[in-house]
């Protein structure tokens, strides 16, 4: 089976010469939980912008499911469901319509948009609000919508861009639970986040991007021990260069503080 996603010498350099992603080299297997780690700036977003065409590489390749995200782009898309950061979402819409609309986009019939989203409202808890406008959900609703839409046309590959900023740990502990169920069912997931225990938790293998290059990958406990390090969090931050707020290393200077 083709990898969910291939990415090959991948370059974005833009016109003011700033090169968010220097020759990237990715692969991320067929039902696989992968996480990108790495901090603002590195190039995960730019990376997600040129796998779902938001933006055009400089040079190299990238494929979805053997589709060529570049040159082929139509079958490539259709295998991704994108949940970004941001909430892009028409505030002059319903949720009912923000999903038919969706689903419309990515021709699936009607009857088959109307059973999918009656079962993506009820999976995340919307029912009663499918015909509010979405201007008037509170910021935890808004991010359950922005995650069934991605989900709207059955996606092989979804992305999630930082799926739980800003929600309450209630809702975050529930799209845990949500996409590790659909990840079992079959669907590959990339996940970008800050927060690094939900890597440790949900990821199979997590990449750290860092400068626009792939600098490690493996397992939690494998780059824990790339870094010499006991943990996921101590192996990023020996990643950006500032293990001194280590908890353990915060933990003794609290402890000769108070000596």
């Amino acid at each position: 089976m083709a990898p969910a996603l291939q990415i090959s010498g991948l370059v974005k350099r833009y016109p003011t010469g700033t090169e968010a992603l220097k020759g990237v080299d990715l692969t991320i297997g067929a039902g696989e939980f992968f996480g990108l780690l790495g901090p603002n700036g590195a190039g995960k977003s730019t990376l997600i912008h040129c796998t779902t065409g938001l933006a055009s590489p400089t040079a190299g390749a990238i494929s979805v499911f053997g589709h060529d995200a570049i040159h082929d782009y139509g079958d490539a898309r259709l295998a991704v469901g994108l949940a970004p950061q941001d909430l892009n979402i028409d505030h002059f819409l319903t949720l009912e319509e923000t999903l038919d609309f969706h689903g419309g986009y990515f021709g699936m019939p009607k009857r088959e948009r109307r059973e999918r989203i009656a079962e993506l409202l009820e999976a995340f808890s919307l029912t009663s609000k499918k015909d509010d406008r979405t201007r008037t959900l509170s910021g935890g609703m808004k991010r359950r919508l922005i995650l069934a839409r991605a989900l709207m046309h059955r996606p092989r590959l979804l992305i999630l861009d930082e799926p739980t900023a800003g929600v309450d740990v209630e809702l975050r502990l529930e799209l845990w639970h949500y996409v590790q169920r659909i990840n079992a069912e079959g669907t590959t997931i990339l996940l970008t986040t800050h927060y690094l225990e939900e890597a440790e938790q949900l990821c199979d293998k997590i990449a750290f991007i860092n400068g626009g290059e792939i600098v490690a990958q493996g397992s939690s406990g494998e780059l824990a021990a790339r870094y010499g390090v006991s943990g996921l969090e101590d192996a990023y931050l020996e990643l950006v260069g500032r293990k001194e707020l280590s908890r353990g290393g915060a933990a003794g200077a609290v402890s000769e503080l108070s000596a």
